[in-house]
């Protein structure tokens, strides 16, 4: 049975799914951090709400992807979603299918940073792919 953390991750991949953005946000703290390789172009460092809507906008600029969550990591304050990212680039139309390991840290009921670690090449090679025609 999953602990409180794993299920407060859960209902943040839920809110991601239905454009839920103050439900998600509720679940982060006002000075949260977020990190992502730069190698994408939604890469980077990004901190407290803003810069989490920052985030999320850019990764949505670029990419339409849901995850799917195969196995959680419950590590107590730490929780560690493990699964894939897919869908499609918008510049190009390419499709991936990339795996993902997501490292959540949580303090009081709350995320505290996030790190998002992607198969960069995989995801690089979507990017990168020439439009059809």
């Amino acid at each position: 049975m999953p602990r409180a953390n794993v299920e407060l991750v859960a209902r943040i991949y839920d809110g991601f799914r239905t454009r839920d953005v103050p439900g998600v946000l509720a679940l982060l703290a006002e000075d949260v951090t977020i990190e992502q390789s730069t190698e994408v172009p939604w890469g980077g460092s990004y901190r407290g709400h803003e810069g989490a809507m920052q985030f999320f906008a850019t990764l949505s600029a670029n990419i339409a992807s849901a995850v799917t969550v195969d196995r959680w990591i419950d590590a107590g304050d730490q929780v560690v979603a493990v699964g894939w990212t897919r869908g499609t680039v918008h510049a190009n139309g390419a499709s991936f299918d990339v795996p993902v390991a997501h490292f959540w840290q949580l303090r009081d009921g709350r995320v505290v940073a996030l790190r998002f670690c992607i198969d960069n090449p995989t995801m690089r090679a979507a990017l990168d792919a020439k439009a059809p025609g």
